[in-house]
């Protein structure tokens, strides 16, 4: 089941997630659509015809937080990446090693191996949980909704989800034939921060039983201004393509797509910039699925997801800087991944005591990755990894005010590899290895609805994680981020158990969701600094030099925070509706010894005000981030508090019931972001001593439809 959400004042990089059902007839912000995070598939609720903007909501039907951004979100927003699109959510910040560039979604404090990325199902399989400074490859001018899903509906795609899962999807694949037979979307924008401008056009057309898709994008920006001039080496550009059909039948569908994504960016550092350092990056991406729904019997329907993914990408830069002809390639990185995913959701049961729904899945996959450097000395040897996992979810209904979950997942994960030690200084020792590892993961989840239109629920889990090859056979220098990494080969399973509350209002004219949570790990798996500095060949005794050690290790930590999102429609005012909305995100993570855990965002304090009709959106939002000063006790500094002041203006119009040669809708806007025009750092960033997020910007913006 889902639901409406209203989404208010959260400008375009950071919608809210907090569900707004409109008090009068002239009441909604730009609609959200979340969907209950189960295996069990439910139709999206689809825009009421005639229906006001906006809409910022807060979803009752869930045994743990999910935040979603629709189309219209994503398209105010014009973020060039999934972390600066869901960056300044309550909960969700930004990796910003690159801003424009490379940025990862980090959520509750946890990213790269434990925040999964994918698209239409499918993993990402990129390379940015190799490295702060690699790309995601899934652009937000491609996608048309992205849903963060956490609790127990994660396990279905990996124990690696303890994080959340950020899912991404767009109709590359068509599940159904167009209603006049043929669509087309153009996507625009220009910005002043960065000399920036994008654009996308999307096609879908279909007769019959036969659908096709075929969509081209591309961006561009120039170093962007941040106070007091730019940032240096900041440039970006990126394009793709895809093209895809499906044969749909009566009972389901069945389609695959072939996509492509480029990218080449500059890395924003000191030692970047003076070497003209960058990364030229390529994918080649092709996705099935397919679904079959039974009229009858035991079987309600039967899903399957597959992806077969070929990656690239080489970090070049100056090896002379007094020398442009020194240009050369540092490292290679190539991901060969294939995945696939078949889930069977059987007919619903009487048990007397509740009705029962299951849905019973097997996933797998394979990758093979490579790190190799013209020295001879990659970060990593050749290594490969395969996982076979089974996974089971039910949803009992005992009542229609209460409902339960209970999932399981088990798996099992074989890495062949390369260990390598540094036992003696510059000297690299190098041990084939093949490693085994079966965690093994549950959840269940309660929801209970109360008087007063509140919804309560609970959600406890034990999740456990085996290492990563990164984490376990890295050893060799990565420019790019200037470390030398260390992996560890002794490194065993991580486990999480964790616990959230959440207490929720989706109706009336004031929404509020309230979600407190603690995740205790046995065996947190991090990458420490630790102060030392390494020359090229591994040598860490030696002071000054431009390599700063990085070695994944393991240790006991608890994490704990809170989130809160409120809307509150105040008032009718000149046809509209004037209203208010707040957000508080705080969390807090330490070791067993009370030190703490690297990287952590801070606690965030936000509010503003909007107004909206059946056309027009307006708001205005502030966000302070207070200063950071819980950081680890070597290699990492406090980072300042800052504001951040956002606001939004724009128009959309629908047309009633229009032909097939006549405009269907147009958006066209405005935006401001950072309009303090401060100077922010990002304290969960690599580089946030020497990278500063964008300054004062302006954004156009249009979409139009036929």
């Amino acid at each position: 089941m889902s639901f409406r959400i209203r989404r208010s004042l959260l400008l375009a990089v950071s919608p809210f997630v907090l569900l707004a059902t409109p008090s009068t007839a002239q009441v909604a912000l730009p609609e959200i659509v979340v969907s209950t995070p189960s295996p069990i598939q439910r139709p999206a609720t689809a825009p009421a015809t005639g229906e006001l903007q906006g809409t910022l909501p807060v979803v009752t039907d869930q045994f743990a937080t999910v935040t979603v951004v629709p189309d219209a979100d994503i398209r105010r927003s014009g973020a060039a990446t999934l972390g600066d699109l869901l960056f300044g959510m309550p909960g969700i910040t930004g990796s910003g090693f690159a801003p424009g560039a490379s940025s990862r979604p980090i959520i509750r404090g946890l990213d790269v191996n434990r925040v999964r990325i994918q698209e239409n199902g499918i993993g990402a399989n990129g390379a940015s949980d190799l490295g702060e400074d690699h790309f995601v490859p899934v652009d937000p001018l491609s996608i048309d909704r992205v849903e963060v899903i956490r609790g127990p509906a994660s396990l279905r795609f990996g124990p690696q989800a303890i994080g959340g899962v950020v899912e991404t999807t767009n109709n590359r694949i068509p599940t159904a034939i167009p209603k006049r037979g043929i669509s087309t979307e153009l996507r625009g924008a220009a910005s002043s921060v960065d000399s920036g401008h994008d654009g996308a056009v999307l096609l879908d057309a279909g007769a019959g039983n036969v659908a096709i898709h075929a969509d081209a994008f591309a961006r561009n920006a120039q170093d962007y201004r941040i106070p007091g001039g730019r940032q240096a080496n900041s440039a970006a550009r990126a394009n793709g393509q895809s093209v895809g059909g499906s044969y749909i039948f009566d009972n389901g569908f069945v389609g695959a797509a072939i996509m492509q994504n480029n990218a080449l960016y500059h890395i924003p550092t000191s030692e970047g910039a003076e070497e003209n350092a960058r990364i030229d990056a390529n994918q080649t991406k092709i996705l099935t699925k397919g679904e079959w729904r039974s009229p009858g019997g035991a079987i309600d329907a039967i899903r399957f997801w597959g992806g077969f993914t070929d990656y690239k990408h080489d970090e070049r830069g100056l090896e002379d800087t007094a020398d442009p002809g020194s240009d050369t390639v540092h490292q290679t990185f190539t991901n060969k991944e294939q995945e696939g995913r078949v889930e069977m959701q059987l007919a619903p049961f009487n048990l007397r005591f509740a009705a029962l729904t299951t849905a019973i899945g097997v996933q797998g996959g394979h990758q093979k990755l490579t790190a190799s450097s013209p020295d001879g000395i990659g970060l990593w040897d050749p290594n490969s990894n395969r996982r076979i996992a089974g996974y089971m979810f039910n949803e009992f209904k005992f009542t229609d005010t209460t409902k339960a979950q209970l999932a399981g997942r088990i798996e099992r994960v074989d890495l062949d590899g390369t260990a390598r030690s540094f036992d003696v200084p510059g000297v690299l020792g190098q041990t084939p290895a093949s490693l085994g590892f079966t965690p093994k993961s549950v959840s269940l989840g309660l929801i209970q609805n109360l008087p007063l239109d509140l919804v309560a629920s609970i959600t406890g889990q034990y999740v456990e994680r085996a290492p990563k090859p990164a984490e376990l056979f890295s050893g060799g220098s990565h420019h790019a981020t200037e470390t030398f990494d260390k992996g560890n080969i002794g490194l065993g399973i991580e486990a999480a158990q964790s616990l959230e509350l959440g207490l929720r209002r989706a109706t009336g004219p004031f929404r509020f969701e309230a979600t407190a949570y603690v995740t205790k790990y046995k065996g947190f798996i991090y990458r420490r600094l630790t102060g030392n500095t390494c020359d090229d060949a591994g040598d860490c005794s030696l002071p000054d030099e431009e390599l700063s050690e990085a070695i994944f290790s393991q240790r006991d930590a608890t994490f704990r925070g809170v989130e809160l999102q409120s809307q509150w429609d105040l008032l009718p005012v000149a046809g509209g509706v004037f209203g208010v909305e707040n957000q508080f995100d705080l969390v807090r993570a330490t070791f067993s010894d009370g030190t703490n855990v690297p990287r952590i965002p801070p606690m965030r304090l936000g509010g503003g005000a909007y107004w909206r009709d059946a056309n027009w959106l307006a708001r205005v939002r502030l966000i302070h981030a207070f200063a950071q000063n819980d950081i680890a006790a070597v290699a990492e500094t406090t980072t300042p508090a800052y504001d951040d002041l956002r606001a939004e203006v724009s128009y959309t119009w629908n047309a009633v019931n229009p032909r097939r040669d006549q405009l269907s809708a147009i958006t066209v806007g405005i935006n401001g972001t950072n309009l303090l025009n401060r100077t922010i750092r990002n304290s969960a960033s690599y580089s946030k001593d020497e990278v500063v997020m964008p300054g004062l910007g302006v954004r156009l913006f249009a979409s139009v439809k036929y």
